[in-house]
């Protein structure tokens, strides 16, 4: 059984920025992408960012483009997401997940067999 853990939420004003990780253990862990969701009240898990394990090659919402990045350290088992010139819309639970091959296909959250519990980001105006 894989485990993730995100952590690295937290209240930021608007403009400013956070790092989010989320750390794997269990059973060998090498899946073949991670993502990031997050999902606000009342809305349906939205797809924010995918990145494959080995290669890195990486997808991102039209909505965090430009401001959203998306790492991964093999070594520690580790997924990030840095988030700079935050808004308010971008206030949610964030969700990192991992996957086989078939994420590359869709942005569906329901393509991806690991969860972890979440972390709240909230923007302030």
């Amino acid at each position: 059984q894989v485990q993730l853990v995100e952590s690295g939420g937290g209240l930021v004003q608007a403009g400013g920025s956070l790092r989010l990780s989320c750390a794997a253990s269990g059973r060998v862990f090498s899946p073949f992408a991670m993502g990031w969701f997050r999902q606000a009240p009342g809305k349906e898990r939205e797809f924010v960012a995918r990145i494959t394990w080995s290669v890195g090659s990486t997808d991102y919402a039209d909505s965090v483009k430009g401001r959203f990045t998306i790492s991964r350290d093999n070594a520690k088992n580790t997924l990030y997401l840095q988030m700079n010139s935050l808004k308010p819309e971008d206030t949610a639970v964030y969700y990192c997940a991992a996957g086989g091959p078939r994420v590359i296909a869709t942005r569906s959250p329901g393509a991806y067999d690991y969860w972890g519990q979440g972390t709240q980001v909230t923007v302030s105006s």
